[in-house]
């Protein structure tokens, strides 16, 4: 597959992604479109969110206001960078952001329309720091409605 048309890229900014996100846009031929999928996890979002040290309503609302700026800047910040970078190889760029399983949401957004490819990371490598979003690919590889590519995590550069 040398050139593609339409490309479903889930990237969230980390190591892992950023290959992910440069296979896409190496493989896209000139106007093609990147739909760039953004998942914000149900599970790691509803433990930053919950009540066991919010002792009241008033407290936990302010930090979950407070937690979802700050995740607005990052996803903002992320969805520009790919943009730009979609921009300078002349290919149409769309983003979305979704809270949920990351497996569910990938599927679920890719059967919603036709995909050429659909482009991830690879999970990231033991001893490598960072959360884990425990993505469960056997369900991806049974349920996508297009050929699924998982970048390798880039080598440490030693």
């Amino acid at each position: 597959m040398n050139s593609v048309n339409h490309v479903l890229l889930a990237s969230h900014g980390t190591e892992g992604a950023l290959a992910a996100e440069q296979m896409a846009l190496s493989m896209c031929c000139k106007g093609a479109k990147i739909h760039h999928l953004i998942v914000v996890p149900k599970r790691l979002w509803q433990g930053m969110t919950g009540d066991d040290w919010l002792n009241n309503g008033s407290t936990r609302d302010t930090f979950r206001r407070y937690l979802e700026n700050e995740l607005d800047k990052e996803v903002s910040e992320h969805r520009e960078r790919v943009s730009k970078n979609a921009e300078q190889h002349e290919l149409e760029y769309i983003s979305e952001v979704v809270l949920g399983e990351p497996e569910e949401c990938l599927i679920n957004t890719c059967n919603k329309e036709s995909y050429d490819l659909v482009i991830m990371g690879s999970p990231r490598p033991k001893g490598k720091t960072g959360l884990r979003s425990r993505m469960k690919t056997e369900t991806l590889l049974r349920s996508l409605s297009a050929p699924l590519l998982i970048v390798p995590y880039p080598a440490d550069p030693q």
